[in-house]
């Protein structure tokens, strides 16, 4: 199997997770699908050869395995200045602008407090990856971004534009959202 077949099969895989992740109420949840996803698709740009991809990928997982812990936003402005030295450092042209743009969206969106806003910032963050993955080839990779903003819309319309009048989350869970503590 070659190296860009096994690449498209990681996406698959990538996928579900995706798929999975808007599908849950929580943050919490959202976001560790979201850790195993990005791993698959950092190796995936690490097969095809996307360097400035792969580093952001990577980056994203550690990013997520951060937010899952804190809200913090000394962790988010962390994030946002790797992201920018990963871009740097692997810099090759507007594939890397773009990712790079991708995942300064998804850095704030990672540490939002609040799944609503999670999902508004995370939109905008798969649309330039979106547009990232067109111009790398990656047929899959457009996919599972367009996957992800349909699943993310679906996981929005079933949580906020459909829920008149069901009860949200209970507040012990609102207090934790909130406070951006460590809670690991």
């Amino acid at each position: 199997m070659s190296a860009f077949a096994i690449s498209q099969l990681l996406v698959v895989i990538a996928i579900g997770f995706d798929l999975l992740s808007f599908q849950f109420k929580h943050r919490r949840q959202i976001i560790a699908c979201l850790v195993v996803s990005c791993l698959l698709v950092a190796l995936h740009f690490a097969l095809l050869g996307h360097w400035t991809a792969t580093g952001l990928g990577m980056v994203a997982a550690v990013r997520f395995i951060a937010s899952y812990c804190t809200t913090s936003k000394k962790m988010m402005a962390f994030f946002l200045v790797l992201t920018l030295l990963i871009a740097a450092i692997t810099f090759n042209g507007m594939l890397s602008v773009i990712g790079c743009l991708g995942s300064l969206f998804g850095t704030v969106g990672s540490f939002c407090q609040d799944d609503k806003r999670l999902r508004q910032v995370l939109l905008v963050a798969t649309s330039l990856w979106l547009i990232h993955n067109i111009l790398a080839g990656s047929p899959t990779a457009v996919l599972l971004e367009t996957v992800f903003i349909g699943s993310n819309l679906l996981g929005y319309y079933r949580f906020y534009w459909r829920r008149a009048g069901k009860a949200g989350m209970s507040s012990e869970e609102r207090a934790e959202e909130k406070t951006g503590r460590w809670v690991c």
